[in-house]
């Protein structure tokens, strides 16, 4: 199954998983956490804390949002996704909106 999935991801993002993997990893053993330790505080099994830090895809978002947030580092996804920040968005939005139509004045000549 997890073979599947990598391969209907593009490249780009399995890359980027193995990078988020490879940081909460550094964040866990910065914190002198073993594996155990952390995925026992965060009521998963030292395997799906393995696959996360591997950088496996099919880890439930809120599994790993629970660990983030064990390691302090929750608020590090703020920036994810927000529309704020999303230009080209923005510009879509923007060119579907219905270009404003003046309204004609009204005909008083008797």
């Amino acid at each position: 199954m997890a073979q599947r999935q990598t391969e209907q991801l593009p490249r780009e993002v399995l890359k980027h998983l193995e990078e988020l993997g490879q940081r909460v990893r550094t964040a866990r053993v910065r914190r002198r956490l073993s594996t155990e330790e952390l995925a026992q505080a965060c009521g998963i099994g030292r395997r799906t804390l393995y696959r996360i830090e591997s950088g496996e895809p099919g880890i439930a978002l809120g599994t790993f949002m629970g660990v983030l947030w064990k390691l302090g580092l929750l608020d590090t996804l703020r920036g994810v996704a927000n529309p704020d920040t999303d230009d080209h968005g923005k510009i879509l939005e923007a060119a579907a909106r219905p270009q404003r139509v003046r309204a004609t004045a009204p005909d008083n000549d008797f």
